[in-house]
């Protein structure tokens, strides 16, 4: 009755209803279930109590990434982050598998016979893996958890060691997850072998060009591919060995590990368990509890989300939708009304350095679609754009081989399309089209649903953020939205959106070199080497305007130097060099320069280290063993180098180049030749590394270490490029540096012999010259790679690129054209007339530079004790010695030859 006023009682009654959490109980663990969890976190757990009960004895990880476990045991693929669980409204219980469901009494019950109640169930209990009905299936592997893949990584590393070969690893599934766990098998160090049913591989996603165009890309890699054909029966010995795989037509594939991965089939059994379950419960022909378009059952109360649920007669173990059904749950219990799409089939992946990509309607099945193909079989290059009749809305596409367009047309799906579709197949010499404007509602990252529009808003300060900041970083963009947290195939364009959100708020996003030459150094580099460009005036002709600055001039000197190994004085270029590179020498602080000869490995002769005591004692050199095992003589003046270093060459030394971007130094311990803990030869080693890379100009200087054990004592994995030894061989890190930002080096190999060790090296050395920054060291460019680490292995090791060769040849040219610069300086009585104090008085010294003496040696007068001896104080600046004339270019003009780069260093 309106206007009665309630009891107390009844008052009260209401408020302890209210203060009653409701409970909601999400069977299963699963990429899905931590979705739903996390959704509900987000939107506020206040008046709710979330339990999630897993079988796994894992926090909730990352299926997507299950590869990385199969070749790396100790990865950690858990998802988001472990203090969600900390919540008190959250509870994860690990190792209960839920075995049934009693919709009247709203419970459900575990394998240990615990009883949860619940006022709103969630099952995400996702998918088996299919299994093989063919005799001797049992003694196969499948490919589907953190257990699966960590057994398969085990049994290889055991048959290789008892067998004391290749191990033969036979795939069976020549889908997605089939050529995942091949490609790990690989990785491995198996042979890889694929049986797959289908004509060609991943035939669901794939037409069969492009399923041919992959297969012959991966048989390139060294895989072998059974196609067309099914096993009918997994050999073995009489101690339970697998020796092989009998196929449908009578052949024999030989084997000694056998992986079914045809595909995944929905846990749906508590939805068939229990008197009367089925007929409350409607189920899927092909398995699957059937859902409404809100992630609802028939039953109320009871929500499916994953690969259990059936949506339109399917049931797809992609993560995109699982994300999608878990938010949707999540909003309609905070009283939303979301609803699922559909599926996005969308997939893109890349195996064994290949990349492979599909999406929407990929084989044309719509009325009257268009298909536009380019395929090129020779190079195993396949993409096909699929549109309406018009060529003008596009419907879908597939990429084999070079997959570029996808990151900018997967969002433009059911979009009318800013070009002809041309345009967009680069592999035909397209790729021109201006980027699609993506708008605001395309689905930008599938993943997790981010549309551009949430994206543009956290770039522009959404609100979201902590102070409502705009994201000016793409990490902290993906932290913000999610987008690119998952698969990754989204990130190439979320970098795109933010560079042109924040050109657009004239943020300065520009790659160029510097105001005289628009492209970037690595596309300046690629430029000059395919038009084999020589001079600067050249390259400034055709890229360039103006006159060249501090930045670019020696940037293109050092690229110029990379490509050529030419002396990097000569043609013209000893203008383009800063101060320390036209004097081959390092200044110092008071216009002096200091002398570094090459000391391989820091080994030396008692009578070479004589001879540097003469030196020094000659000229008066202050003396120092660097950090770098060398020894260090400062002091020279700028007219005495030459005969400083005339004795040196004399004796058998060599410039150190400390002054270059180039190689400095290669660091070891004394190894297994003395040292009774070595296991390697670690000053051999040293030793050819520094006269294989001597003289190698980069982006930054370049340091190395060897170690003769896993002691360390060398400091390897502080270095550019870093060898530790093992009893097999020699571990490789590469991308470590001290300095202002020290990082440590990451394994990029191991147990490696000499030849491969070298060869890797070659490749990763002549990979960072061609694509770095200019003065960006290996650890920031290794940082900053799309894929970090293991896009660096992809290219090394497995030649993902198809480079290698090209690397390697690189290298080569530059140890056979190798030159000292100041045996080559001494040569010539032009190139000597640079190293003058003064251009209008050769002989003539400069006496702005002195001495006190300290520790029994001498070190660089302040300017207090310059005054105090009666000489006139004076800049920096003036006490550096004009710039002598280059041999090459005339007379000088007058002025200090100021350095454009702080001095580094002399290790």
């Amino acid at each position: 009755m309106t206007g009665q006023t309630a009891s107390p009682e009844n008052e009260r009654s209401r408020t302890e209803s209210r203060q009653v959490p409701r409970r909601v109980v999400v069977a299963g663990g699963g990429p899905a279930a931590h979705r739903f969890a996390d959704a509900m976190h987000a939107r506020g757990l206040d008046g709710w109590q979330v339990t999630v009960l897993t079988e796994e004895a894992h926090l909730p990880y990352d299926r997507v990434a299950l590869s990385k476990a199969l070749t790396d045991a100790d990865v950690d693929l858990t998802l988001g982050s472990a203090s969600m669980w900390d919540h008190d409204a959250l509870t994860l219980r690990t190792g209960e598998r839920v075995t049934g469901i009693d919709t009247a009494a709203k419970t459900v019950e575990t394998a240990a016979g615990t009883v949860y109640p619940y006022d709103e169930l969630v099952v995400a209990t996702g998918s088996d893996a299919a299994r093989l009905p063919i005799p001797g299936a049992e003694l196969t592997h499948v490919y589907r958890t953190l257990e699966d893949v960590r057994a398969i990584n085990q049994a290889i590393a055991e048959l290789t060691a008892k067998l004391g070969r290749k191990v033969n690893a036979v795939t069976i599934g020549g889908g997605l997850l089939g050529l995942e766990s091949a490609a790990g098998t690989e990785q491995l160090g198996a042979v890889p072998i694929v049986i797959n049913g289908s004509p060609w591989l991943m035939n669901t996603q794939l037409d069969e060009g492009a399923g041919q165009a992959l297969g012959r890309l991966i048989e390139a890699k060294g895989f072998t591919v059974h196609g067309g054909v099914f096993p009918a029966e997994v050999l073995s010995d009489d101690d339970g060995q697998v020796t092989g795989v009998l196929m449908a037509d009578g052949r024999t594939v030989e084997a000694d590990i056998v992986i079914v991965a045809i595909g995944v089939r929905p846990r749906d059994e508590l939805f068939r368990a229990g008197e009367g379950a089925q007929q409350q419960f409607e189920l899927g022909p092909r398995g699957g509890v059937v859902i409404s378009d809100g992630c609802q059952t028939q039953v109320p109360g009871v929500w499916a989300i994953g690969e259990v649920a059936n949506f339109g007669g399917m049931c797809l173990g992609l993560v995109a939708p699982a994300n999608t059904m878990a938010e949707i749950v999540a909003d309609r219990l905070h009283g939303g009304g979301a609803t699922f799409p559909g599926f996005d089939t969308a997939t893109k992946l890349k195996l064994s350095g290949v990349d492979v990509a599909s999406f929407g309607d990929a084989f044309a099945r719509t009325d009257r679609a268009l298909e536009i193909v380019y395929a090129d079989p020779a190079r195993g290059v396949y993409q096909k754009i699929v549109t309406t009749d018009d060529a003008k809305t596009l419907l879908g596409g597939i990429f084999v081989g070079d997959a570029t367009p996808y990151t900018s047309l997967r969002p433009m799906l059911g979009r009318e399309l800013a070009a002809e579709p041309g345009a967009y197949l680069t592999a035909a010499g397209g790729g021109e089209a201006l980027e699609a404007c993506l708008p605001d509602d395309a689905i930008l990252c599938s993943c997790n649903n981010v549309a551009a529009g949430a994206i543009r808003d956290a770039i522009n300060g959404c609100g979201a953020c902590e102070g409502n900041a705009p994201v000016q970083d793409l990490g902290d963009l993906k932290g913000c939205t999610r987008a690119g947290t998952q698969c990754g195939s989204c990130v190439p364009m979320l970098k795109k959106l933010l560079e042109g959100e924040l050109a657009k708020s004239g943020v300065a996003v520009s790659k160029a070199l510097c105001e005289h030459f628009e492209l970037s150094r690595q596309e300046l580099f690629d430029a000059i080497k395919v038009l084999e460009l020589a001079s600067f005036e050249d390259i400034l002709a055709r890229y360039g305007t103006g006159t060249g600055c501090d930045i670019c001039k020696p940037t293109i000197a050092n690229i110029l130097a990379s490509q050529h190994s030419a002396y990097v004085l000569d043609a013209g270029r000893g203008t383009l060099q800063d101060t320390n590179d036209r004097a081959l020498a390092n200044m110092q602080k008071d216009g002096s320069y200091s002398v570094v000869p090459r000391i391989a490995g820091g080994e030396i002769t008692p009578k070479k280290l004589g001879v540097i005591a003469a030196v020094a004692e000659k000229y008066g050199l202050y003396t120092k063993i660097t950090g770098g095992q060398r020894i260090d003589m400062f002091g020279a003046r700028l007219e005495q180098l030459p005969d400083i270093w005339k004795e040196l060459v004399d004796a058998g030394f060599e410039s150190g180049q400390a002054y270059g971007k180039s190689l400095r130094t290669v660091k070891s311990c004394v190894g297994s030749t003395w040292c009774r803990f070595g296991v390697q030869d670690a000053v051999a080693l040293a030793i050819t590394l520094e006269l294989r890379y001597r003289g190698l100009r980069s982006p930054h200087k370049l340091k190395m270490g060897v170690s003769g054990c896993a002691r360390e004592c060398a400091e390897a994995r502080g270095k550019d490029v870093g060898v530790i030894a093992t009893d097999k061989g020699w571990n490789l890190y590469v991308g470590g540096n001290g300095g202002f930002q020290p990082a440590h080096a990451q394994l990029l190999a191991q147990d490696l012999d000499e030849e491969t060790l070298l060869k890797y090296i070659d490749r990763y050395l002549m990979y960072y010259i061609r694509t770095a920054d200019r003065l960006q060291r290996t650890a920031r460019w290794q940082e900053e790679l799309d894929g970090g680490l293991k896009h660096v292995e992809d290219v090394v090791v497995r030649d993902s690129l198809g480079i290698a060769a090209d690397l390697e040849a690189a290298m080569a040219k530059h140890v056979d054209t190798y030159q000292d610069e100041w045996a080559e300086t001494l040569k010539d009585p032009e190139r000597l007339r640079r190293f003058r104090s003064f251009v209008n008085a050769p002989d003539q010294k400069d006496d702005s530079i002195s001495f006190v003496p300290e520790r029994g040696q001498m070190r660089p007068a302040t300017a207090e004790e310059k005054a105090q001896a009666g000489q006139q104080p004076v800049l920096i600046a003036a006490s550096i010695p004009v710039r002598p004339a280059d041999a090459d270019s005339g007379p000088a003009t007058a002025g200090p030859a100021v350095s454009s780069a702080p001095t580094e260093s002399q290790a």
